[in-house]
């Protein structure tokens, strides 16, 4: 197959790109490249796909940087949100399927920047329904998120539950985009997969996220903040298990027969299913550093859900998913790599 990935600088993007061509499909990922987080993070990443991205101003649109391996992997800096770049890729690729994986993320951020979820998550997610559909795209799967569940208190969290209650803007666009799908599944006969992703955690991780945060405090002997006093949970999910996931939803696309109301439309849970104390995930980075962590405790964050637990059953069920790198050893791997060479951040 020929694949678009969007937000393939991304933490789940660059892998999925790189683990797509690696099979043998052809595949061209994009990314804005933005400054949320650190960019040196995201060169790095595109660096491991083998795409030679020299100095750490990539042009916009000028030309495809083609991996050295594999060869059939091919990346340009390109924003979604831009409607005519978007045509005119489109238009001149041919693609079979999309993966977009492109959004600007962040709970906490959407609080005191909520323009920039609208541009990406909203206006860039249109243009992408919009070339799917005026390109004749077989099948699209894209990014949702646990966030839409937002004060829901039932556990585990199941894709049948109600999810009309978000706390942050980033929830409202995610949700929202399933929406936007849905939508053109019914109108145009686009096949469209969401994933609601969990808290996912690994060797190239984003550095807002808690394992970086605590990792590189800790290693440092310096004081990290315990939100809640500690009492959460999160459905920590390591990256391997999450990139095999995404792409065997990618390799079965809706069939009418199978989808209610013969929409060609599924949304799925994507995690552990297996909820990790905050302080139990603490402890386990700790173990890893071998150095025990300086913890301030604090009360509960604006946006912020008290636990996150995926019922991954529908996905075992009709995807065949099965997360299988324990809590341990992904903690370790994840040590592991940011104690080396190749994490830029260090």
């Amino acid at each position: 197959m020929k694949i678009l990935v969007t937000g393939a600088a991304g933490f789940i993007g660059s892998r999925v790109a790189f683990m797509l061509a690696q099979r043998g499909d052809q595949v061209i990922g994009i990314d804005n490249i933005n400054e949320y987080y650190d960019i040196r993070l995201k060169y790095g990443r595109l660096r491991e796909g083998g795409i030679d991205a020299g100095t750490l101003d990539m042009p916009f649109h000028v030309y495809f940087h083609s991996s050295l391996f594999p060869t059939n992997y091919k990346f340009m800096r390109m924003d979604i949100s831009d409607k005519g770049a978007m045509e005119q890729l489109f238009n001149e690729e041919k693609f079979d399927a999309v993966v977009n994986l492109a959004a600007q993320a962040g709970v906490r951020y959407s609080i005191t920047n909520p323009y920039s979820y609208m541009n990406s998550n909203m206006v860039g997610f249109m243009n992408v329904l919009e070339c799917c559909r005026n390109y004749k795209v077989d099948s699209l799967v894209f990014a949702s998120s646990s966030s839409v569940y937002g004060m829901n208190s039932k556990v585990p969290f199941s894709e049948t539950d109600h999810v009309g209650s978000p706390v942050s803007l980033y929830a409202a666009s995610k949700r929202a985009n399933e929406l936007m799908a849905h939508a053109y599944c019914k109108l145009y006969g686009l096949k469209a997969t969401g994933l609601r992703y969990f808290t996912v955690y690994g060797p190239w991780g984003r550095p807002d996220m808690a394992p970086m945060l605590f990792t590189k405090s800790i290693a440092r002997g310096e004081p990290i903040q315990v939100f809640n006093n500690g009492n959460l949970s999160r459905d920590f999910t390591y990256i391997d298990d999450i990139v095999k996931g995404t792409i065997q939803v990618l390799d079965k696309a809706p069939v009418v027969a199978d989808c209610e109301n013969e929409v060609p439309f599924r949304i799925y849970n994507i995690g552990c299913s297996s909820p990790v104390k905050l302080m139990d995930f603490i402890n386990e980075i700790e173990q890893a550093v071998g150095r025990e962590a300086q913890k301030v405790f604090l009360p509960m964050q604006p946006g912020d859900v008290y636990q996150t637990y995926a019922d991954t059953t529908k996905l075992e069920t009709e995807i065949g998913y099965k997360p299988c790198v324990s809590l341990h050893d992904g903690i370790t791997e994840f040590v592991k790599w940011y104690m080396s060479d190749k994490n830029p951040l260090r």
